[in-house]
């Protein structure tokens, strides 16, 4: 499953309109003198904030990013982006709440996946411990996902694209060892697999090496993910008709309706808008929309497993 698919879309960069706006210099220029002098702040933070790593400049930051945007507002004017983010309203120190909650939300979804593989699956199904991998990966992915969107720092930013890229290749890793069942013991599959292992860590070492080693370029990640994330779309869809021709069963299509979920769930990155009463934007609506997908996708591997194990003892009758 591409369950960070789309993650990656959101390619943050490090000027906007909002940055631009002389008003918006003027504002940060005078916060800055006003209230953060050689020896501190001139005004106490809250603990949380401090704790959130929120500290004089980037509190004089937020503050004017809200002054513009309101006068933007009251002059009819539109909503502009600051440093590549909508000007959100925070909650409890967090600058995305909304796109932690709903982070928070896929991994649950992913831990209430784990235990169900935990419990449904036999130790002894072969492709358990391809499928718990995927768990773990999912579970990380969203975790640097909502580090990143509580607060927007270059480490929190790499560790989240890092995470994502991650999820994406190991789920087209996942989904050629199902399709094709590499998991299943015979010198020729193990050969198989080791290659594609080998290969997969490869390409994700190299994808790592050249973004903190060479260029750290928003195009070629938000390409390199796409494109590994289409040979997983493109192997379920495949396995969901082959399997539903073949079996009449409507869970073999759970893969293919989930992906097509995903794909609808595009939209809310395609056609970004301000965010709604400085909450709610496209990208937070986003993760909310790869909630469902994850429970389908832990459901069909829970009854897939089952159909495989039933499958392996009609043949040794």
């Amino acid at each position: 499953m591409v369950l960070a698919f789309i993650a990656v879309f959101a390619c943050a960069v490090h000027a906007s309109k909002g940055d631009r706006l002389p008003e918006f210099k003027q504002c940060l220029a005078v916060c800055k003198t006003e209230n953060c002098g050689a020896n501190g702040p001139h005004t106490a933070m809250p603990l949380l904030h401090r704790f959130m790593l929120w500290n004089c400049a980037s509190e004089c930051d937020y503050t004017c990013q809200h002054i513009i945007t309101n006068r933007r507002l009251d002059a009819s004017l539109p909503v502009v982006q600051f440093h590549g983010k909508w000007p959100f309203h925070r909650f409890l120190g967090m600058q995305e709440p909304f796109s932690v909650l709903f982070s928070l939300g896929n991994l649950f979804a992913h831990y209430y996946g784990l235990r169900k593989l935990r419990q449904r699956v036999p130790a002894s199904y072969t492709l358990r411990p391809f499928c718990i991998g995927f768990a773990y990966v999912g579970i990380a992915s969203w975790v640097f996902s909502a580090i990143f969107h509580s607060r927007d720092f270059q480490m929190t930013e790499e560790l989240d694209y890092f995470a994502a890229g991650l999820n994406v290749l190991y789920g087209t890793y996942l989904s050629a060892v199902r399709v094709f069942r590499l998991d299943i013991p015979s010198p020729r599959r193990r050969s198989v697999l080791r290659a594609w292992s080998l290969l997969c860590l490869l390409l994700y070492m190299m994808h790592i090496g050249y973004l903190k080693g060479i260029r750290w370029d928003y195009t070629y990640n938000m390409a390199a993910n796409v494109a590994v994330g289409m040979v997983q779309n493109v192997l379920w869809t495949w396995f969901s008709i082959d399997k539903y021709r073949k079996s009449k069963r409507f869970w073999t299509t759970w893969p293919g309706l989930a992906v097509a979920w995903i794909m609808l769930g595009m939209s809310m990155e395609l056609f970004d808008f301000p965010p709604w009463l400085g909450c709610v934007d496209a990208h937070s609506l986003w993760h909310l929309m790869t909630i469902g997908p994850t429970v389908l996708w832990y459901n069909f591997l829970v009854k897939d497993s089952h159909e495989n194990i039933a499958s392996l003892g009609r043949s040794k009758e």
